[in-house]
């Protein structure tokens, strides 16, 4: 059989469930060559369009714990920000993760970076500018939703904590 290779990229809402529990909840039996004891997740995809199960808005099914793990990341979600506002929070999350990847693969002194040539290099060098001013600005939006943060800490916690030792520069 040939199949296609896909990338998905979707939110899901999930709770922990066992493969028995999961059978259970939708009134079947586990299959004699499964083990009911399997750690896993009840995922529901709201987005994933007609339900399948009347408790349900959205199409769920049961993934393995170490599947759903390496497929979904939890979503860390700030009390009383409207959805758009949730997404910018979380973009700026995602943009620092690949901000810090890229930092980390530029100062390897040892790493593949050094093998590259000149024009790679200074291309890389200019994404991670690019990449530092996106997380910036990122940060005055989320910033401005929160226009009173306590203390030095950035709306979120240290969530502009680049490299450890440092904050970006709208959150300094």
């Amino acid at each position: 059989m040939t199949t296609t290779l896909y990338e998905g990229t979707k939110r899901v809402h999930a709770k922990p469930m066992n493969r028995g529990d999961y059978n259970s909840y939708r009134g079947w039996e586990v299959p004699a060559d499964e083990n009911p004891a399997d750690e896993g997740y009840l995922v529901e995809d709201a987005d994933g369009g007609r339900g399948n199960d009347s408790r349900h808005a959205g199409y769920i099914s049961w993934s393995p714990k170490d599947v759903f793990e390496r497929s979904y990341k939890e979503v860390k979600t700030v009390p009383g920000l409207a959805p758009h506002q949730q997404r910018v929070v979380d973009e700026h999350a995602e943009c620092l993760e690949r901000l810090r990847k890229l930092r980390a693969f530029i100062g390897d002194a040892k790493g593949p970076f050094r093998q590259l040539d000149d024009a790679e290099r200074h291309r890389l060098m200019h994404q991670e500018d690019v990449m530092t001013e996106l997380a910036t600005v990122l940060a005055e939006r989320v910033a401005a939703f929160q226009p009173a943060p306590v203390g030095d800490d950035f709306p979120l916690g240290k969530a502009c904590d680049l490299s450890g030792d440092t904050a970006c520069e709208a959150c300094q």
